[in-house]
C-alpha cells in the first residue's frame, strides 16, 4: 500500500528531510520526477533532501524537535503519515502477516517522560523515566518533555515543549507502546484473533507536538476524534445528574452480602447525620446468580465468586418476598424497595451494578432465564502484554472457570431486556463493570476491536433508549479498545479499587487517578471510586475528590461515618461543590514520581466558575507502585516541603476577567489563613505523609477604581470556591455594591481591601467579621439557606 500526502507550505512546525523517505514510504519506494510531474516508483531507496516545513525533523533516522532528539535510529520500515503541521500517524510494515506484531520505532534517551500504562488487565498507573527502557509494556499514553537551551544572546530561560505518542485503533487492530533494554520505543499491534492478520499497520500511533501539555493532549484527542470517528470527547457528552449529588455505594459496606435492611440503615444514618445521600449504587450482590464452584456450607474458596453466573435478569431472593414470607417486612420486589427509599430518603438516583456480560462468569448456558441469549462457555486468553505485567485474581479465576459469553448477535436484545426491566423497577441507571473482558474472548468473534465496538454500541444504545439521563458509570474498562469506542458514556472509573484495609494503596489511589485523568479526562469524567469517611486516610481521599471534578460517594458501613469530613464535601441538601474539569497534576508534577521519589508532593489543579482550586498531597512513603517494588521506605512521620503558586492552576484566565489586578487571594483550608500573592509568586508548604491541604485561589479585582475584592466562597468546605456562581457590582459616585451569588449554607469568606459598611443576604442585613491582618471578610449563611445573593456595600 502506498500513501502520498501533500503538506502545506513552510509556515508550520514540521520538517521532513531527506534522508529518510521512510517518513512517507517503505524502503523500496521513492519519489521520481519526470516531465515536471512527480510520481511514485519502486526502485532502490534514494536519499534526496525534501524540506517541507521546520519542525519536527526526521533526518538521517532521527526524529527531533528544535535539535532535541525525541527518536533516533528510526528503522526503514517505519511509515509516517502527516496530519497537521505538528502531528502525524506513525506505523510500520512487515514481510509477514500475523495477528500480532511488535515494531521498533526508534531510540529514546536522556529525556523526561511520563507513561500511562495498564499494569493489570483492568487498570492503569503512571510511570516516569528518562529513556526507552523505562516505558512499560501496555503503555497507552506517552508524554515526552523537550527542553531547548537558549539561543546565544537571548534570555537565559530554557524553553519547554512536549511530544505525545498515543497508540490507537487501526482497523481491526489495537496498538500499545513499550520499551526494551536497548532504549528502543516499540509499538505492538494485535487483533486478539489468530484468524485476523495483517502485514502492516500504517496508523497505529498518533504523534503530536506542542508547547503546553494540557493543550497538547486536548488538541490531540480532538484530532483523533475526527480521524477515527469512533468516540467523542467529554466536553460534548451529556453529563449524568448524579455527578452533582452526594452518593453512597453498598460495596465496601456489605460486599456481596448487601440486603434491603442494610441499605435502609445506611441511608438513615447518613440522613440523620446531616449529609443525606441523593444517589445510591446497589453494587454486586443483588442479582439472580448461581455458582457451581462455591457450594453452600463448604469452606470459602478464594476467587470462587468470579465463577458465578447469571440465571435471570431479575433480582435475587434477598430483594423479593417469597411465598412463605407473606407476613414479613421483606420488600415485595426490587421496585417496592427502590420506590420506598426514594420516597423516605429523598433519593434522586438509584443505580445498580452489572457486568458487561451480565455477571463475572457471564450467563449460565441453558438456564431458562438466559438461554434466549445463546450463551456459550469460553475460556479467556490473555495477551502477552497483559501477562508481562501483573496477574489479577479475577482474571486467573475466569480463565479457570470460563465465561458464559452472550452471543454477539443477541447482545442488543440482552441489554435492552435487562435495562427495560430495571426501568420498570424504578432504577435510574447502571454501573457496568468488567468491560475489558472482551479482549480475552475475541478469538472466532471478529477480534478484540470489532467485538468491543459491537458490545459498546449495543450498550450505549440501550442506555440511550431506556434511561433518561445518560445514566451509566463504566468500570474496569481502561483499555483503548473501550476508550476509543466511547461515543456516549460520560463517566469511567479512573483507578484500581479503593482498598480500605490496605494502608499501602491509599496514596497510590490518589496519584493514579490524578495521572490517569490526563488521558481519560479528555473522554470521560474520571470516577475516583468510593471511600470510607471514617478511616485514617479519609480526609486525604475526601480532599482529592473535592478537587477531582468527579462524583462524590462513600461506602461507609451503616453508622460508621465521620460527619466532620463529610460536611466539608456535602451541603445540607445533599449536593456537592463539583469543580469544572477533571483534576490533574500540575505541569511541574508531570514528570515526577509523587509516590516513590522521596521528594515530590502531588499537586492537583482545577477551576470553578469564579475561582481556581489546588489540592496538595504528600503521597510519599506509604506504598510502592506495582512492578516497581523497593525496600526503601520514608519515615511515615517525616515531613516533605514543596513550592505552591497560583500559577499552578491552568487556564486561570477563564476566571480572572478584565478587572483583575494580577494578584490572587489564596485561602488555605487547613489553617484558615488568607494570603495575597502575585499570580507567579510561590510559597512553600510542608506536609506529613498522608496529609494534604486545599487552596482556593481567587483573582483580586478592582471595583469602582478603589475597592479590591475576591470571593473565596464557603470556607468550611474543601472546595470553597465551588459555592460561588457569579460576581457582579453596581456603583455610583458615592457607593459601591458587590453582589456574590452562590449556594449552600456555612461560612462565607472573601478578600476585601477595606471593611464594608454593611452586608446583606437575600435582602436581609446580616452581621459580619473583618480581619484587618489579612483582609478576610466572613459572614454566616444559616442552615436553611440553599442559594444566596450576598450584597456587600462600601
Amino acid at each position: 500500500m502506498i500513501h502520498t500526502t501533500v503538506l502545506p507550505p513552510p509556515m508550520p512546525f514540521l520538517q521532513l528531510d531527506s534522508g529518510r523517505f521512510s517518513f512517507f514510504l517503505t524502503s523500496k519506494q521513492r519519489i521520481l520526477t519526470h516531465g515536471g510531474r512527480r510520481r511514485l516508483g519502486s526502485l532502490q531507496a534514494c536519499r534526496h533532501s525534501m524540506f517541507l516545513s521546520t519542525k519536527p525533523v526526521l533526518k538521517d533516522g532521527t526524529l527531533s524537535i528544535k535539535e532535541k532528539v525525541a527518536l533516533k535510529d528510526v528503522p526503514d520500515n517505519v511509515v509516517v503519515t502527516p496530519l497537521t503541521n505538528s502531528s502525524a500517524f506513525v506505523g510500520a510494515t512487515s514481510t509477514e502477516a500475523t495477528s500480532r506484531h511488535v515494531f521498533k520505532l526508534g531510540v529514546i534517551e536522556d529525556v523526561r517522560l511520563l507513561s500511562i500504562f495498564r499494569f493489570k488487565m483492568w487498570w492503569m498507573i503512571p510511570r516516569v523515566g528518562n529513556s526507552g527502557s523505562d516505558i512499560p509494556v501496555e503503555t497507552q499514553m506517552l508524554l515526552l518533555e523537550v527542553r531547548e537551551a537558549p539561543d546565544f544572546g537571548a534570555s537565559n530561560e530554557t524553553t519547554t515543549s512536549y511530544i505525545i505518542f498515543l497508540p490507537v485503533l487501526d482497523g481491526d487492530f489495537r496498538s500499545s507502546l513499550q520499551g526494551n533494554s536497548s532504549n528502543e520505543l516499540q509499538f505492538c499491534v494485535e487483533s486478539g484473533d489468530p484468524a485476523i492478520v495483517t502485514s502492516e499497520s500504517l496508523k497505529a500511533v498518533f504523534v503530536n507536538y506542542g508547547n503546553h501539555p494540557f493543550d497538547l493532549i486536548n488538541e490531540s484527542m480532538k484530532i483523533l476524534e475526527k480521524q477515527l470517528g469512533t468516540f467523542t470527547l467529554r466536553e460534548t457528552k451529556q453529563m449524568p445528574g448524579m455527578l452533582d449529588w452526594f452518593g453512597w455505594c453498598t460495596w465496601d459496606a456489605f460486599y456481596q452480602e448487601v440486603n434491603p435492611q442494610g441499605i435502609k440503615d445506611g441511608l438513615k444514618s447518613l440522613s440523620e447525620g446531616g449529609t443525606p445521600a441523593r444517589f445510591l449504587i446497589i453494587d454486586d450482590g443483588w442479582q439472580d446468580t448461581t455458582n457451581e464452584f462455591q457450594k453452600e456450607g463448604e469452606p470459602y474458596v478464594e476467587g470462587s465468586q468470579f465463577g458465578g453466573r447469571l440465571i435471570s435478569i431479575e433480582e435475587n431472593d434477598k430483594f423479593r418476598r417469597t411465598a412463605n414470607e407473606a407476613q414479613s417486612k421483606a420488600p415485595i420486589g426490587l421496585k417496592d424497595f427502590v420506590s420506598d427509599f426514594k420516597r423516605n430518603f429523598g433519593l434522586k438516583y438509584v443505580y445498580v451494578w452489572h457486568a458487561l456480560l451480565g455477571y463475572w462468569g457471564g450467563l449460565l448456558p441453558n438456564a431458562s432465564g438466559t438461554k434466549k441469549y445463546n450463551p456459550k462457555l469460553i475460556y479467556p486468553i490473555q495477551s502477552p502484554g497483559n501477562l508481562a505485567n501483573t496477574r489479577d485474581l479475577s482474571m486467573d479465576c475466569m480463565e479457570k472457570y470460563g465465561i458464559g459469553t452472550i452471543d454477539p448477535a443477541k447482545i442488543c436484545e440482552f441489554y435492552d431486556d435487562l435495562h427495560k426491566y430495571l426501568v420498570s423497577q424504578d432504577v435510574d441507571g447502571v454501573k457496568v463493570d468488567v468491560q475489558n473482558i472482551l479482549e480475552t474472548i475475541s478469538t472466532g468473534l471478529g477480534g478484540r476491536v470489532s467485538l468491543t465496538r459491537r458490545f459498546q454500541q449495543a450498550l450505549e444504545e440501550s442506555i440511550a433508549a431506556n434511561f433518561q439521563d445518560n445514566s451509566i458509570i463504566c468500570c474496569m474498562g481502561q483499555s483503548t479498545d473501550s476508550i476509543y469506542h466511547s461515543k456516549r458514556s460520560a463517566i469511567t472509573r479512573a483507578s484500581d479499587d479503593y482498598y480500605p484495609s490496605n494502608p499501602t494503596t491509599q496514596t497510590l489511589h490518589i496519584a493514579a487517578v490524578a495521572f490517569n485523568s490526563i488521558f481519560l479526562g479528555e473522554v470521560f469524567v474520571p470516577d475516583w471510586d468510593m471511600f470510607y469517611s471514617r478511616h485514617e486516610a479519609a480526609e486525604f481521599h475526601a480532599a482529592a475528590r473535592a478537587v477531582g471534578g468527579c462524583g462524590v460517594y462513600v461506602s461507609d458501613k451503616p453508622g460508621q461515618h465521620d460527619f466532620k469530613v463529610l460536611k466539608r464535601l456535602v451541603l445540607p441538601d445533599g449536593s456537592v461543590l463539583r469543580a469544572k474539569f477533571p483534576g490533574r497534576p500540575t505541569s511541574d508534577c508531570l514528570f515526577t514520581d509523587p509516590v516513590m521519589d522521596g521528594e515530590s508532593l502531588l499537586k492537583i489543579w482545577n477551576l470553578n466558575q469564579c475561582t481556581g482550586v489546588l489540592g496538595v498531597f504528600n503521597c510519599q512513603g506509604a506504598g510502592s507502585w506495582p512492578l516497581l517494588e523497593t525496600n526503601t521506605r520514608e519515615d511515615p512521620s517525616s515531613e516533605l516541603s514543596g513550592p505552591v503558586s497560583p500559577a499552578d492552576i491552568e487556564y486561570f484566565e477563564e476566571v480572572s476577567g478584565k478587572l483583575w489586578t494580577g494578584d490572587c487571594a489564596v485561602f488555605a483550608f487547613s489553617t484558615g489563613s488568607l494570603l495575597r500573592l502575585p499570580k507567579g509568586e510561590k510559597f512553600d508548604i510542608t506536609l506529613k505523609v498522608l496529609h494534604c491541604d486545599v487552596f482556593t485561589v481567587s483573582p483580586i479585582k478592582v471595583y469602582n477604581q478603589k475597592i479590591q475584592f475576591a470571593a473565596i466562597g464557603l470556607i468550611n468546605m474543601y472546595n470553597s470556591g465551588g459555592a460561588v456562581d457569579a460576581i457582579d457590582f453596581f456603583s455610583d459616585s458615592s457607593s459601591c455594591e458587590i453582589h456574590v451569588k452562590g449556594r449552600g449554607a456555612g461560612e462565607f469568606g472573601a478578600y476585601s481591601s477595606s471593611k464594608p459598611k454593611s452586608c446583606s443576604v437575600n435582602s436581609k442585613v446580616e452581621g459580619f467579621d473583618f480581619r484587618d491582618e489579612d483582609n478576610l471578610l466572613k459572614l454566616v449563611l444559616h442552615h436553611k439557606i440553599t442559594s444566596w445573593d450576598i450584597v456587600i456595600c462600601y
